[in-house]
Protein backbone atom coordinates (compact mmCIF):
# COMPACT_ATOMS: atom_id res chain seq x y z
CA UNK A 1 0.00 0.00 0.00
CA UNK A 2 1.37 3.61 -1.33
CA UNK A 3 0.27 6.35 0.31
CA UNK A 4 1.92 9.94 0.19
CA UNK A 5 4.42 10.90 3.17
CA UNK A 6 1.59 13.60 4.74
CA UNK A 7 0.01 10.49 5.72
CA UNK A 8 2.41 8.91 7.68
CA UNK A 9 4.65 11.27 9.06
CA UNK A 10 4.37 11.75 12.39
CA UNK A 11 3.16 15.16 13.96
CA UNK A 12 -0.23 16.88 12.90
CA UNK A 13 -0.91 19.35 10.00
CA UNK A 14 0.10 23.29 10.39
CA UNK A 15 -1.52 25.62 7.62
CA UNK A 16 0.63 27.93 6.14
CA UNK A 17 1.40 30.37 2.93
CA UNK A 18 4.63 30.28 1.57
CA UNK A 19 4.43 33.20 -0.97
CA UNK A 20 3.94 36.85 -0.01
CA UNK A 21 4.61 40.17 -0.42
CA UNK A 22 4.82 43.32 1.66
CA UNK A 23 5.89 47.00 1.59
CA UNK A 24 9.52 45.59 1.35
CA UNK A 25 9.19 45.07 -2.23
CA UNK A 26 5.91 45.45 -4.08
CA UNK A 27 3.37 44.56 -1.25
CA UNK A 28 0.80 47.51 0.12
CA UNK A 29 1.17 46.23 4.19
CA UNK A 30 3.74 46.51 6.77
CA UNK A 31 5.58 43.26 7.29
CA UNK A 32 3.61 43.18 10.61
CA UNK A 33 0.41 43.62 8.94
CA UNK A 34 0.63 41.31 6.78
CA UNK A 35 1.97 38.49 10.02
CA UNK A 36 -0.98 39.67 11.73
CA UNK A 37 -3.59 39.32 9.27
CA UNK A 38 -2.09 35.71 8.41
CA UNK A 39 -2.66 35.10 12.04
CA UNK A 40 -5.71 36.30 12.45
CA UNK A 41 -7.28 34.11 9.84
CA UNK A 42 -5.99 31.38 11.67
CA UNK A 43 -3.03 30.73 9.55
CA UNK A 44 0.10 29.00 11.53
CA UNK A 45 2.96 29.82 9.71
CA UNK A 46 4.09 32.37 6.86
CA UNK A 47 7.14 32.75 4.44
CA UNK A 48 7.28 36.78 3.58
CA UNK A 49 8.80 36.54 0.24
CA UNK A 50 9.64 39.92 -0.89
CA UNK A 51 11.32 40.29 -4.07
CA UNK A 52 14.82 39.95 -3.79
CA UNK A 53 16.20 42.56 -5.81
CA UNK A 54 18.55 45.99 -6.36
CA UNK A 55 15.54 48.25 -6.13
CA UNK A 56 13.98 47.23 -2.81
CA UNK A 57 17.57 46.68 -1.07
CA UNK A 58 17.35 42.72 -1.48
CA UNK A 59 14.83 41.64 1.37
CA UNK A 60 15.66 39.23 3.32
CA UNK A 61 12.97 40.45 5.89
CA UNK A 62 13.22 39.84 9.70
CA UNK A 63 10.08 38.39 10.95
CA UNK A 64 11.28 36.98 14.17
CA UNK A 65 9.62 39.47 15.90
CA UNK A 66 6.07 38.19 14.64
CA UNK A 67 6.05 35.21 16.01
CA UNK A 68 4.13 34.02 19.32
CA UNK A 69 2.77 30.95 20.85
CA UNK A 70 0.42 30.20 18.13
CA UNK A 71 2.23 31.43 15.09
CA UNK A 72 5.48 30.74 13.09
CA UNK A 73 7.27 32.44 10.44
CA UNK A 74 9.81 31.08 7.83
CA UNK A 75 12.45 33.87 6.24
CA UNK A 76 12.43 33.69 2.55
CA UNK A 77 12.40 35.28 -0.71
CA UNK A 78 11.14 35.51 -4.29
CA UNK A 79 14.61 35.73 -5.71
CA UNK A 80 15.27 37.00 -9.49
CA UNK A 81 18.06 36.24 -12.12
CA UNK A 82 18.90 35.40 -15.46
CA UNK A 83 16.57 34.74 -18.73
CA UNK A 84 13.77 32.60 -19.29
CA UNK A 85 13.10 31.62 -23.39
CA UNK A 86 10.83 34.33 -23.39
CA UNK A 87 13.39 37.16 -22.20
CA UNK A 88 11.91 37.76 -19.03
CA UNK A 89 13.40 37.51 -15.71
CA UNK A 90 13.03 34.38 -13.63
CA UNK A 91 10.93 33.92 -10.42
CA UNK A 92 12.14 31.33 -8.08
CA UNK A 93 10.56 31.24 -4.29
CA UNK A 94 12.78 29.90 -1.98
CA UNK A 95 11.76 29.29 2.09
CA UNK A 96 13.97 29.10 4.74
CA UNK A 97 16.66 31.20 2.99
CA UNK A 98 19.69 31.58 5.60
CA UNK A 99 20.31 35.41 6.76
CA UNK A 100 23.17 36.81 4.47
CA UNK A 101 22.40 35.02 1.80
CA UNK A 102 23.84 36.62 -0.94
CA UNK A 103 22.31 38.63 -3.64
CA UNK A 104 22.75 38.35 -7.48
CA UNK A 105 23.40 40.90 -9.42
CA UNK A 106 19.71 42.18 -10.06
CA UNK A 107 19.00 45.14 -10.04
CA UNK A 108 15.69 45.69 -10.94
CA UNK A 109 12.96 43.54 -13.19
CA UNK A 110 15.18 43.64 -15.94
CA UNK A 111 17.79 40.99 -17.42
CA UNK A 112 21.22 42.34 -18.29
CA UNK A 113 24.50 40.43 -19.52
CA UNK A 114 26.44 38.71 -17.27
CA UNK A 115 23.68 37.52 -15.03
CA UNK A 116 23.91 34.23 -12.92
CA UNK A 117 20.75 32.20 -14.29
CA UNK A 118 17.98 31.62 -13.17
CA UNK A 119 19.41 27.13 -12.40
CA UNK A 120 22.34 28.69 -10.76
CA UNK A 121 20.37 30.89 -7.94
CA UNK A 122 17.69 27.88 -7.43
CA UNK A 123 21.34 25.71 -6.75
CA UNK A 124 22.73 28.04 -4.51
CA UNK A 125 19.19 28.78 -2.63
CA UNK A 126 18.98 24.95 -2.15
CA UNK A 127 23.06 24.40 -0.70
CA UNK A 128 22.21 27.20 1.67
CA UNK A 129 18.65 25.17 2.61
CA UNK A 130 16.18 26.68 1.85
CA UNK A 131 12.91 25.01 0.26
CA UNK A 132 12.84 25.52 -3.65
CA UNK A 133 9.68 26.02 -5.67
CA UNK A 134 9.41 27.39 -9.48
CA UNK A 135 6.95 30.22 -9.27
CA UNK A 136 3.57 30.44 -10.91
CA UNK A 137 4.63 28.89 -14.48
CA UNK A 138 1.24 29.81 -16.20
CA UNK A 139 1.81 33.29 -15.38
CA UNK A 140 5.46 33.71 -16.60
CA UNK A 141 4.76 31.82 -19.45
CA UNK A 142 7.42 28.96 -18.55
CA UNK A 143 8.51 26.36 -20.91
CA UNK A 144 8.75 22.71 -20.19
CA UNK A 145 12.29 23.12 -21.17
CA UNK A 146 12.54 26.41 -19.04
CA UNK A 147 11.19 24.67 -16.12
CA UNK A 148 13.66 21.41 -16.89
CA UNK A 149 16.62 23.83 -16.17
CA UNK A 150 15.70 24.38 -12.46
CA UNK A 151 16.81 20.95 -11.33
CA UNK A 152 17.32 21.66 -7.64
CA UNK A 153 14.05 22.74 -7.58
CA UNK A 154 12.11 20.94 -4.89
CA UNK A 155 8.33 21.78 -5.73
CA UNK A 156 6.13 23.32 -8.15
CA UNK A 157 3.43 26.57 -7.78
CA UNK A 158 0.59 24.38 -9.19
CA UNK A 159 -1.96 27.13 -8.14
CA UNK A 160 -1.30 30.83 -7.01
CA UNK A 161 -4.21 32.48 -5.88
CA UNK A 162 -2.49 35.63 -6.82
CA UNK A 163 -2.48 34.72 -10.00
CA UNK A 164 -5.69 33.68 -10.16
CA UNK A 165 -7.39 36.72 -9.57
CA UNK A 166 -5.42 38.99 -11.30
CA UNK A 167 -5.03 37.72 -14.77
CA UNK A 168 -6.34 34.18 -14.94
CA UNK A 169 -3.53 32.29 -15.11
CA UNK A 170 -2.87 30.55 -11.39
CA UNK A 171 -2.06 26.74 -12.90
CA UNK A 172 1.25 25.29 -12.84
CA UNK A 173 0.02 21.35 -13.40
CA UNK A 174 0.51 21.45 -17.06
CA UNK A 175 4.22 21.88 -16.33
CA UNK A 176 4.20 19.51 -12.99
CA UNK A 177 2.85 16.64 -14.86
CA UNK A 178 4.95 17.21 -17.61
CA UNK A 179 8.01 16.94 -15.65
CA UNK A 180 6.73 13.76 -13.27
CA UNK A 181 6.08 12.03 -16.28
CA UNK A 182 9.94 12.34 -17.08
CA UNK A 183 10.63 11.37 -13.58
CA UNK A 184 11.02 14.42 -11.49
CA UNK A 185 10.71 13.91 -8.10
CA UNK A 186 8.82 17.54 -7.00
CA UNK A 187 5.81 18.28 -4.41
CA UNK A 188 3.39 20.54 -5.10
CA UNK A 189 2.28 23.43 -3.48
CA UNK A 190 -0.35 26.35 -3.32
CA UNK A 191 0.11 29.77 -2.24
CA UNK A 192 -1.04 33.24 -2.32
CA UNK A 193 1.42 35.55 -3.55
CA UNK A 194 -0.72 38.10 -1.24
CA UNK A 195 0.03 41.92 -2.27
CA UNK A 196 -2.93 43.00 -0.53
CA UNK A 197 -3.75 45.57 -3.43
CA UNK A 198 -6.44 42.87 -4.99
CA UNK A 199 -8.27 39.98 -3.61
CA UNK A 200 -5.01 37.55 -3.31
CA UNK A 201 -4.97 36.29 -0.28
CA UNK A 202 -5.92 33.64 1.96
CA UNK A 203 -7.00 31.61 -1.21
CA UNK A 204 -4.19 28.95 -1.32
CA UNK A 205 -1.81 27.25 1.18
CA UNK A 206 0.13 23.97 2.32
CA UNK A 207 -0.95 21.86 5.12
CA UNK A 208 2.23 20.84 6.63
CA UNK A 209 2.51 17.66 8.71
CA UNK A 210 5.44 18.46 11.09
CA UNK A 211 5.84 17.70 14.73
CA UNK A 212 5.57 20.92 15.91
CA UNK A 213 5.16 24.54 14.57
CA UNK A 214 8.82 25.33 14.48
CA UNK A 215 10.36 26.58 11.43
CA UNK A 216 12.88 23.87 11.35
CA UNK A 217 10.60 21.68 11.35
CA UNK A 218 8.12 22.59 8.76
CA UNK A 219 11.09 23.39 6.39
CA UNK A 220 12.08 19.85 6.93
CA UNK A 221 8.58 18.50 6.50
CA UNK A 222 8.49 21.04 3.08
CA UNK A 223 11.27 19.33 1.66
CA UNK A 224 10.26 15.69 2.30
CA UNK A 225 6.87 16.32 0.77
CA UNK A 226 5.35 15.92 4.04
CA UNK A 227 2.29 18.35 3.15
CA UNK A 228 -0.88 18.30 0.71
CA UNK A 229 -2.24 21.80 -0.66
CA UNK A 230 -5.57 23.33 -0.27
CA UNK A 231 -7.89 25.91 -1.06
CA UNK A 232 -10.64 24.60 1.32
CA UNK A 233 -10.95 21.06 1.71
CA UNK A 234 -9.36 18.80 3.94
CA UNK A 235 -7.31 15.65 3.22
CA UNK A 236 -7.34 13.20 6.08
CA UNK A 237 -5.85 10.23 3.82
CA UNK A 238 -5.03 9.51 0.13
CA UNK A 239 -3.61 5.48 0.40
CA UNK A 240 -3.49 2.70 -2.64
CA UNK A 241 -5.18 -0.34 -1.98
CA UNK A 242 -4.63 -2.75 -4.98
CA UNK A 243 -6.53 -1.47 -8.28
CA UNK A 244 -8.02 1.78 -6.82
CA UNK A 245 -7.17 4.42 -4.73
CA UNK A 246 -8.75 5.32 -1.61
CA UNK A 247 -9.14 8.86 -0.62
CA UNK A 248 -10.44 10.24 2.69
CA UNK A 249 -11.61 13.69 2.95
CA UNK A 250 -14.08 16.71 4.66
CA UNK A 251 -17.39 16.61 2.41
CA UNK A 252 -16.45 17.04 -1.21
CA UNK A 253 -18.13 16.48 -4.32
CA UNK A 254 -15.48 15.11 -6.68
CA UNK A 255 -12.79 12.98 -6.53
CA UNK A 256 -10.12 12.98 -9.23
CA UNK A 257 -7.06 10.48 -9.48
CA UNK A 258 -4.87 11.63 -12.37
CA UNK A 259 -1.31 9.82 -14.50
CA UNK A 260 0.80 10.48 -16.97
CA UNK A 261 -0.90 11.08 -20.27
CA UNK A 262 -4.56 11.31 -20.47
CA UNK A 263 -5.09 9.01 -17.50
CA UNK A 264 -7.68 10.26 -14.86
CA UNK A 265 -10.61 9.19 -13.57
CA UNK A 266 -13.59 11.29 -10.98
CA UNK A 267 -15.89 9.55 -8.94
CA UNK A 268 -18.58 12.18 -8.27
CA UNK A 269 -21.65 12.33 -5.51
CA UNK A 270 -22.62 14.30 -2.33
CA UNK A 271 -21.45 15.17 0.85
CA UNK A 272 -18.56 12.14 -0.03
CA UNK A 273 -15.71 11.52 3.12
CA UNK A 274 -14.29 8.31 1.87
CA UNK A 275 -14.28 7.79 -2.12
CA UNK A 276 -13.04 4.62 -4.23
CA UNK A 277 -11.07 5.34 -7.34
CA UNK A 278 -10.55 2.98 -9.69
CA UNK A 279 -6.94 2.97 -11.41
CA UNK A 280 -7.65 1.32 -14.65
CA UNK A 281 -7.05 3.73 -16.86
CA UNK A 282 -3.43 4.65 -15.03
CA UNK A 283 -2.35 1.03 -14.82
CA UNK A 284 0.93 2.39 -17.02
CA UNK A 285 1.32 5.55 -14.91
CA UNK A 286 4.44 5.48 -12.77
CA UNK A 287 2.92 8.59 -10.64
CA UNK A 288 -0.54 9.43 -9.42
CA UNK A 289 -2.17 12.54 -7.73
CA UNK A 290 -5.36 13.47 -6.46
CA UNK A 291 -7.74 16.45 -6.40
CA UNK A 292 -10.78 16.73 -4.36
CA UNK A 293 -13.25 19.43 -5.23
CA UNK A 294 -16.19 20.32 -2.61
CA UNK A 295 -19.71 21.87 -3.25
CA UNK A 296 -18.25 25.26 -4.01
CA UNK A 297 -15.67 24.16 -6.49
CA UNK A 298 -13.40 24.56 -3.91
CA UNK A 299 -10.61 22.44 -4.37
CA UNK A 300 -7.43 20.25 -2.13
CA UNK A 301 -4.26 18.89 -4.00
CA UNK A 302 -2.39 15.39 -2.93
CA UNK A 303 1.58 15.62 -3.76
CA UNK A 304 2.37 12.83 -6.13
CA UNK A 305 2.30 8.79 -4.91
CA UNK A 306 4.77 7.15 -6.96
CA UNK A 307 4.72 3.63 -7.78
Amino acid sequence: MNRPSAFTAPGRFWRGNLHTHSTRSDGVLEPAEVCRRYRAEGYDFLALTDHFIGMYGYPLVDTVPFRDAGFTTILGAELHSGAMSNGELWHILAVGLPVGFAPSDSPDFHTRPGMETGPEIAARAVAAGAFVAIAHPQWSGLTLADARSIASAHAVEIYNHGCANGCDRPDGFGIADLLLTEGRKLSLIATDDAHFFEPDHFGGWVMVKAEANEPGALLAALKRGDFYSSQGPELRDVRLEGDRVVVESSAVASVVAMGQGTGAKGVHGHSMTRTEVPLQRMDDSPWLRVSVIDAAGKRAWSNPIWR
